[in-house]
């Protein structure tokens, strides 16, 4: 009998068991179970550990006129200032600025976000709600207490307000979070719905997408819902140089690691770069090493290119196009030197052979 059935008739090793289930459709069907029940906790956590309980950490805030008062103590701005930190238990990273024009052309180019400065009997605190909605709303809330407790009369103002259509700040980080996640989005379905797409075709569809995308984001926002007015020409071209770079960051992940690629793309571009990218929680609100990376990745440098230009468009800074062009630059090498890995494109059709005779 046992020679009747031969090596047939042994049950399968482990090995061949492994071999088999990993040939079957349940073995990716059984990562992609992990991969998103990791992802969803992921997702959850990042969100929550940035934004859940912003706490202030280096607040950039200029002082003015802290020389020593009348009696030889400290001036009222430095009384009211030590006590704003030692009540936000941080640290208010305080650069002194002999004028006030001084002092608030720091703030325009975003390198302040509050002005100390003397005014009758007390000081009034400047704050900037454009620089960021959380840093202006805790000052303002935290200043009058402090005052009160210091014995300084305080009066807050803010220089920079936010337009009426957008109280909370939130709008340019939702637009900027809708082309960083449209971006990618589509370029997944350009590699599954048109594979035929070769390398340089693949490339100028996401830019022509990007440039559509944007447009109608921008238009919706402004036109439409009338929520924030944009310098549209502008914005609109942000939004698709966001789009276009999401799209290249997933299409290079793509190349190198084909069915895989939503992994990379979703950690940099959703788990990392949309909570550290400044937009709903202001940088000096988030852990401070979030708060350096979120600069260097495209949603942080869409978002901080998104602001500057609607709320500081005389400050503009070069900073965040240099990041979105390096990742769209890099993505776009790297794809075009590995681009025989590409997952599609179409063979190119031989000559018949009596045309090369």
């Amino acid at each position: 009998m046992a020679d009747q059935h031969g090596a047939h008739g042994r049950p399968p090793t482990g090995a061949q068991r492994w071999h088999a289930f990993k040939a079957s459709p349940f073995f990716p069907a059984c990562v992609l179970l992990v991969i998103l029940a990791a992802a969803a906790g992921l997702f959850a956590g990042s969100y929550t550990y940035t934004m859940a309980n912003p706490t202030p950490r280096h607040v950039p805030t200029a002082i003015v006129g802290q020389g020593p008062a009348p009696g030889g103590g400290p001036s009222r701005e430095k009384v009211f200032a030590d006590g704003m930190e030692k009540a936000l238990n941080a640290s208010l990273r305080l650069t002194a600025y002999p004028t006030y024009a001084q002092a608030r052309k720091a703030v325009e180019e975003q390198r302040e976000f509050a002005i100390v400065r003397p005014r009758g009997a007390g000081v009034e605190l400047d704050v900037a709600g454009a620089a960021g909605a959380s840093v202006a709303e805790l000052l303002a809330t935290t200043g009058p207490r402090v005052g009160e407790a210091v014995g300084v009369p305080v009066r807050v103002q803010d220089i920079k307000p936010l337009q009426k259509g957008d109280p909370r700040g939130l709008a340019l980080f939702y637009i900027s979070l809708a082309a960083v996640v449209v971006g990618f989005v589509g370029a997944i379905q350009l590699s599954v719905h048109a594979r035929a797409l070769n390398p340089a075709e693949r490339i100028a569809f996401t830019a022509a997408y990007a440039l559509l995308g944007g447009f109608a984001i921008a238009a919706v926002v402004d036109w439409w819902l009338g929520a924030i007015r944009l310098p549209f020409v502008h914005s609109w071209l942000i939004l698709a140089f966001t789009m276009f770079t999401s799209g290249m960051v997933f299409t290079m992940f793509n190349t190198l690691m084909g069915r895989w690629a939503m992994i990379p793309t979703w950690g940099l571009m959703v788990l990392l770069g949309n909570p550290s990218s400044g937009g709903a929680v202001s940088w000096p609100l988030l852990p401070s090493v979030l708060g350096h990376i979120g600069r260097w990745l495209p949603p942080g440098a869409s978002v901080n290119a998104q602001h500057t230009t609607v709320y500081f468009a005389g400050s503009q800074h070069l900073f965040p196009y240099l990041v979105l062009a390096g990742w769209a630059v890099v993505s776009g090498t790297v794809f075009w030197v590995w681009r025989h890995r590409h997952p599609g494109g179409r063979e190119t059709e031989k000559p018949p052979a009596h045309a090369t005779e």
